[in-house]
């Protein structure tokens, strides 16, 4: 079994922490791995994207082949349009509906919204209102990654629960608990 995912978003919205976590994850289950990241322009709001390339099987490459992506998450809708030409076409795009305007000429909102709703499968929430609500305004990220979690497949909800769990435990168990109660209400935003 393989699974091939692009997380994309803007500069500083955690998109590097979600792969951080799928690839601890996959690692302790003892998994292939193979991830490739563009993040120079972070610093500036630029786009940043990872491919991730998990598989029970070798794989050969870091890089995901252009209608191959599994799946597609994104903290941002306009990036999650940015890597359409990577989803296969039985592929799902998980992203948040709210957009981070950081460039003048950024589409109308209404559109861009409506691109993703058209889409075969796709699976969309404010994800900053949600971590908000659990008392975790800077877990988005977290959202978002179970709102995704179910459509990964190769590994369990509770696989990532522990691997979150493992990548912040340095920051304290407030922390930790509150990015889990934020992953939590993303799987159960996306199971409803």
């Amino acid at each position: 079994m393989k699974k091939d995912i692009i997380l994309c978003g803007v500069g500083g919205q955690g998109i590097l922490s979600i792969a951080t976590i799928i690839g601890a994850a996959a690692t302790k289950a003892g998994l292939q791995l193979k991830q490739a990241e563009v993040h120079g322009m972070s610093q500036r709001g630029g786009d940043v994207q990872s491919n991730l390339r998990l598989s029970d099987e070798t794989i050969y490459s870091d890089l995901i082949p252009q209608g191959k992506a599994d799946l597609v998450i994104s903290m941002e809708p306009m990036e999650s349009l940015r890597y359409l030409p990577y989803l296969a076409a039985d592929g799902t795009v998980v992203t948040s509906s709210k957009p981070f305007v950081n460039i003048p000429n950024y589409p109308a909102e209404d559109d861009v919204l409506a691109e993703v709703r058209a889409l075969p499968s796709a699976v969309m929430l404010d994800i900053e209102t949600v971590a908000q609500e659990a008392g975790n305004p800077r877990g988005a990220n977290m959202v978002l990654l179970g709102m995704a979690a179910p459509f990964i497949g190769i590994l369990s909800v509770e696989q990532l629960r522990e691997a979150i769990a493992v990548v912040f435990a340095r920051k304290g168990e407030a922390v930790v608990e509150g990015n889990l109660k934020a992953f939590d209400l993303g799987v159960e935003a996306s199971r409803s």
